[in-house]
């Protein structure tokens, strides 16, 4: 039995020392197989660039996660192996070639930070002032991909996002689902003081609760961004932002309240938008874009081959043409890929009955967080 005042045995300074060496020949032989890896990426991407074809993979990504998932026995959890990896290939991605991703901004919103967890720290990155710009900038080639909020769990689909589509050609070739917590950010000590809270109309639908129960009587004021409002709290006494903390950081703010969105499973999903479709992964989820006519049941004669052919509608959406009144376009996303034979059959059948039809992309599901 241990007495009080016994002291415990130091453990001998070389058999730290020994450990230590076993890791350094352990990280030589991981940058060692990391550049012999990064070889064969090359390779790849010499085919790539003679065949014309685009150096991110959607199909691989997936893919390389899945494996992880497969192979990974801990004590690392998946989730971490899969935070390095993506920095390997973005890592790899920048030595293909230079790749510039456009996203809604500015630097610190959510959607900078969901094209950091998707593309990685080694590329290229131009915020945008609107969706519109990051349309624009992908068209137009001056950026490869882009990336732009669609659809938030409590407040639901970003419209701007939506009416996009109706006219830009650009495909969807993948999806991010980020966790979103709202924090705020303030300069003053205490929410006392505050007397003018900024963010973005959609965060304070996500925060309304929150927000009655604790700052009742301040002045709502909507920005453009999140990282716009955390701009603003800098710069005015007796104000505050709902923000990240990201932004905190950033915009050297004080973090008075953390999570304060009123729905502990508060998600927003986030589209990488480029000129391809993606392969196959056996995982993956179609978009389309349909008018319907204007007669009796035509909205269930459209979604009827759907339900013959057992396919999972995971998401419909309606709206408004911006070229005739009453006359409405549905956006909705089924599980499959448009390469795959029923799913194309099924598409084809709607496509028979409806006045316009277009795939806007078939791309990897991605994972809802638990």
């Amino acid at each position: 039995m241990k007495k009080d005042g016994d002291k415990q045995k130091e453990t001998p300074p070389e058999e730290i020392e020994k450990l230590r060496e076993k890791i350094d020949k352990i990280d030589g032989e991981i940058i060692g197989l990391l550049n012999e890896r990064t070889k064969y990426v090359l390779d790849i991407a010499q085919i790539k660039n003679r065949e014309g074809r685009e150096v991110y993979a959607p199909d691989r990504e997936y893919e390389v996660y899945r494996k992880i998932d497969q192979v990974n026995k801990g004590p690392l959890k998946s989730d971490s192996l899969k935070s390095v990896y993506r920095e390997i290939m973005s890592a790899s991605l920048a030595l293909e070639k230079p790749i510039k991703i456009a996203y809604l901004g500015p630097d610190a919103t959510f959607t900078h930070m969901a094209a950091l967890g998707k593309f990685g720290s080694s590329v290229s990155y131009q915020p945008c002032v609107t969706i519109t710009e990051v349309f624009t900038e992908v068209e137009k080639q001056r950026a490869e991909y882009g990336v732009i909020p669609i659809e938030n769990s409590t407040e639901g689909a970003v419209t701007h996002t939506l009416d996009m589509f109706m006219d830009s050609d650009l495909k969807i070739c993948s999806e991010i689902i980020m966790p979103i917590s709202h924090n705020v950010l303030t300069t003053s000590a205490s929410l006392k003081d505050i007397k003018r809270l900024y963010s973005n109309p959609q965060v304070f639908g996500q925060c309304r609760g929150w927000i009655e129960a604790h700052l009742p009587r301040v002045e709502l004021i909507d920005t453009a961004s999140t990282a716009a409002a955390a701009a603003r709290a800098l710069k005015e006494d007796g104000s505050a932002a709902i923000a990240s903390e990201l932004a905190a950081t950033i915009y050297g703010l004080n973090v008075l309240a953390r999570g304060v969105e009123d729905s502990s499973s508060n998600v927003t999903r986030f589209l990488v938008i480029c000129r391809t479709v993606p392969a196959p992964t056996g995982n993956d989820k179609t978009s389309v874009l349909i008018s319907i006519k204007d007669r009796v049941g035509a909205l269930y004669d459209m979604l009827d081959p759907i339900k013959n052919a057992k396919l999972n509608m995971t998401k419909i959406e309606s709206r408004p043409s911006k070229k005739k009144a009453w006359e409405y376009f549905f956006f909705i996303d089924l599980e499959g890929h448009i390469a795959d034979p029923h799913v194309k059959e099924t598409i084809d059948s709607i496509e028979s009955q409806v006045r316009f039809l277009k795939v806007l992309g078939s791309y990897p599901s991605a994972k809802i967080p638990s």
